[in-house]
């Protein structure tokens, strides 16, 4: 027989990849096992990002060939950003893999597969990659199936010091607003009711196109022709937040008011190392704007702390910042030299002490905010897409309000009420945590007439 045990790793749009790749091969008839010892084939799609995304798919791999080499036979293959980035150094470095398959590829790896004793157990192509999915392009769900993920662009042009995604991606590579609403009407047609658009920078959607276009006119679009009620944005460039962009979230109730947008510091002097193309009064006036126009918005943010160059001052106004914008979600990461990178050669390193207690010290006031931030639900009606029973009990129901994104922010924890997975119902919440909430449903509520922005 032939069965499939897959381990997708890293962002949303490496899971786009890996259901491309699912429903690649089950078109080649492999049945998809829960074990890894009863599979056949054994697939790992990689993250490449930093440092530690390729550490973990190093481990997750050297795990994965010890239950091959107690069953003869399997095949261990490796796909995604890591055989991207590295290439034929893998070969050496992990004889255990049967094949590697680079981002222009992976699409076919059903036939890749099949044909493995008659070719090469590498498959990339030099260069930068070029691969673009489209809406014929089959994929087997793999999240709930009343939430998905539209990936609108490839690539990315932003060439930030520290970040090797074009280096992996390549150049930015948009999506035609047919195609993307082509698919959305599938996903629809299946069951889905929160579409989250993904790209390494939604803001440049368009921009490569013949006809050059906005996200503005990619999600009138999608709400013209599609009823998905919840559409979520994730990954915004801070200096490319239009007030049209705000002024569409404002008027549109199915544009969820939640937004992602990676500022990564505060210090004027460090955002220009890190090469992002705006300043601390950029981003002041970003939050200014963001809560003027849709007031009841919730940002998301992330920090990168211990980049080569930054001082105790620049952690102080950082941590200052926090605590006059209020941000609701606040990831914090620690610097970490990337190979091939350009912040990789700057001076004024920070040891890795200093970085924990940085981030620390980071982390410690944003907890603080987000605590704060949550009580303001407490005694609230709210919108909750139901996910299903929690992990947490057997006894608990798990929802998600407007505010909290998949697989990121916290969740609700619901104490009573009947209701199904993919069912959005309203929700009174009673308590508030510093992630999470906890609430019940409330009978004969209907989410219509208070999903407003």
């Amino acid at each position: 027989m032939k069965t499939l045990y897959m381990v997708s790793l890293g962002c949303p749009k490496n899971l786009v990849d890996s259901e491309v790749m699912l429903a690649d091969l089950e078109r080649a008839e492999y049945t998809v096992v829960q074990e890894a010892e009863h599979a056949s084939v054994i697939l790992v799609n990689t993250c490449g990002f930093i440092r530690p995304a390729v550490e973990e798919a190093i481990d997750t791999i050297l795990e994965l060939a010890a239950c091959k080499e107690e069953n003869p036979g399997q095949l261990l293959v490796v796909t995604g950003c890591m055989v991207q980035r590295y290439g034929r150094e893998l070969a050496t470095e992990l004889p255990e893999v049967d094949l590697f398959v680079g981002l222009d590829d992976f699409p076919h790896i059903g036939r890749l597969i099949d044909r493995l004793a008659d070719h090469s157990h590498i498959v990339t192509r030099p260069g930068l990659a070029t691969y673009l999915m489209d809406h014929r392009v089959p994929r087997r769900i793999i999240t709930p199936p009343f939430r998905s993920y539209l990936k609108i662009t490839e690539g990315c042009d932003n060439r930030c010091a520290y970040c090797m995604i074009p280096s992996i991606r390549g150049r930015l590579r948009s999506r035609t607003i047919a195609d993307l609403t082509s698919e959305a009407i599938t996903l629809e047609r299946s069951g889905v009711r929160e579409l989250s658009l993904i790209a390494q920078d939604l803001t440049a959607y368009g921009r490569d196109l013949p006809e050059p276009m906005a996200l503005t006119d990619l999600l009138r679009a999608l709400l013209e022709r599609t009823n998905i009620p919840w559409f979520r944005l994730l990954y915004l460039y801070p200096a490319s937040v239009t007030d049209e962009l705000l002024h569409v979230l404002a008027r549109e109730p199915r544009l969820l008011p939640y937004l992602d947008i990676p500022f990564q510091h505060v210090s004027d002097r460090v955002l220009t190392a890190m090469n992002r193309r705006y300043r601390h009064v950029v981003l002041d006036d970003l939050v200014r704007r963001i809560r003027t126009y849709v007031p009841t918005c919730v940002i998301r943010t992330t920090m990168l702390v211990g980049f080569p160059g930054e001082t105790e001052e620049d952690v102080t106004a950082l941590v200052d910042s926090l605590r006059t914008w209020q941000l609701d979600h606040v990831g914090v990461f620690q610097y970490q030299d990337e190979d091939g990178s350009l912040a990789a050669q700057l001076p004024g390193k920070v040891d890795d002490e200093e970085k924990e207690s940085r981030y620390q010290r980071v982390m410690e006031v944003q907890a603080v905010i987000s605590e704060r931030r949550q009580q303001r639900y407490v005694g609230r009606l709210e919108p909750v897409l139901i996910e299903g029973t929690s992990e947490e009990s057997d006894l608990l129901l798990e929802g998600r309000t407007r505010f909290q994104a998949p697989e990121i922010d916290g969740c609700v924890y619901i104490t009573s009420g009947q209701v199904n997975p993919g069912d959005i119902v309203m929700v009174r919440i009673t308590e508030a945590h510093t992630y999470d909430l906890v609430g019940e449903v409330v009978d004969g509520q209907e989410e219509e007439g208070v999903n407003g922005n």
